[in-house]
């Protein structure tokens, strides 16, 4: 993969640096904190099961683990750790373990770690068959020994996980061709037993941007749909959508917006995707490019053939970053962060009208130490702030009506 400057990843990652509350939300970290324990965390990713269970998986101390609570994460269950050993987890900025939870209870999770100082990663996955008391071996998503990171996981309907990543496998023989290779790659799998082994791993597309999250999510049943940041003509590293004609055959390349971000490097700051129930995409994502600087906000209402304007968010004099977009029972809603030289705070703004309109940005909570990115999750009846602070721990925070 581009090598990454070192010092950039380290700041970044401090700067994104976190610690939760164990077992009795919040409790602040301490220092040098090495223990696999919610208070110890770095990154923490948020699931809902159906019975309104609330599921959170973190890593910490070079380990991942999963508790789950029944008190809007007010307190947590005795954690189960996922691995059972110490492992060099990939820390980068955009990276984090993801979760999904299917109606029978299993439970699906994936993570990447770094197998050698040039970054270059490993996605394992694991599934709990008896509600989160116990989990199988690790195992490789995939059987190629190429780098894979920034692995994301949706659950559809009938209970098919659906995992997608990114992959530098083709590196190897376009070189040998004599071909110049840039990035990286999509791949993807779907698991029909809830998580517990994947398909045969499947390029989706080449040629994209190695080092941000991807946003995923089901547009329909059986239709996954991927944003990323993709290479187009020129090194441009702009974002690009993908909706699957099924779980097993991608679909035709969209370009979300042209921002013109000509670049040779890693941004580490991927996108946000939701897709309405009535179909509109919603899409929030970071660009330094010639003709657009910021986060910014489009809507899809032809399943990403097209996007509306884009919209720009926050304000540009306090940093906006890591915006989060999800379409839930009340709205749409969009957060990210903003630092005004002594706390950083998380904003939000909610859509009644299918991201027409906004009502004006609102502080929804803030901490003056470091902190993750922040996320939102549903239950189905209500939209959580997902975040986690130093200072203050996790915290999930109800979003309310702004009407």
């Amino acid at each position: 993969m581009i090598r990454i400057g070192l010092l950039g990843i380290v700041a970044l990652a401090f700067l994104q640096g976190a610690a939760l509350g164990q077992m009795r939300a919040p409790h602040a970290s301490e220092a040098a904190c090495e223990e696999p324990t919610l208070r110890c965390a770095t990154k923490a990713t948020p699931a809902f099961a159906s019975d309104g269970k609330l599921w959170l998986v973190w890593m910490a101390g070079g380990q991942v683990s999963v508790a789950s609570s029944l008190d809007a994460g007010r307190s947590f269950s005795v954690p189960i750790q996922v691995t059972t050993k110490r492992l060099n987890l990939d820390w980068g900025p955009d990276a984090r373990p993801k979760i999904v939870v299917d109606r029978k209870g299993g439970i699906a999770v994936a993570f990447s770690i770094f197998r050698d100082e040039a970054f270059n990663g490993q996605v394992l996955y694991t599934r709990s068959a008896d509600g989160g008391k116990s989990f199988a071996e690790l195992k490789p998503i995939t059987a190629s020994n190429e780098s894979q990171r920034f692995e994301a996981l949706a659950l559809d309907q009938d209970g098919t996980v659906f995992a997608a990543w990114l992959d530098k496998r083709n590196r190897v023989p376009a070189r040998e061709a004599g071909r110049k290779y840039e990035g990286a790659a999509l791949f993807f799998a779907s698991s029909r037993d809830g998580g517990a082994t994947y398909a045969e791993a499947s390029l989706a597309r080449d040629g994209t941007c190695e080092c941000c999250r991807l946003g995923l999510t089901f547009a329909a049943p059986g239709r996954p749909a991927v944003i990323f940041r993709n290479i187009f003509d020129g090194g441009v590293r702009d974002h690009a959508i993908m909706t699957f004609t099924d779980v097993s055959t991608p679909g035709k390349l969209h370009r979300v917006s042209n921002d013109d971000w000509q670049i040779n490097a890693c941004p580490h700051h991927g996108p946000s995707l939701t897709v309405a129930p009535n179909g509109t995409y919603h899409v929030a994502w970071y660009t330094n490019g010639k003709a657009r600087k910021g986060l910014f906000y489009a809507h899809s209402r032809d399943e990403g053939r097209t996007f509306s304007a884009p919209m720009a968010l926050g304000r540009p004099d306090r940093n906006p970053t890591r915006p989060f977009v999800l379409a839930g029972p009340a709205g749409t809603v969009m957060v990210w962060k903003e630092f005004d030289g002594e706390k950083t705070t998380v904003q939000m703004t909610i859509s009644h009208d299918d991201g027409e309109t906004w009502s004006p940005p609102k502080a929804i909570s803030s901490t003056t130490d470091t902190s993750d990115h922040p996320l939102l999750v549903s239950n189905g009846e209500h939209v959580y702030l997902s975040w986690m602070t130093k200072a203050d721990g996790y915290r999930l925070t109800a979003i309310e009506d702004q009407r």
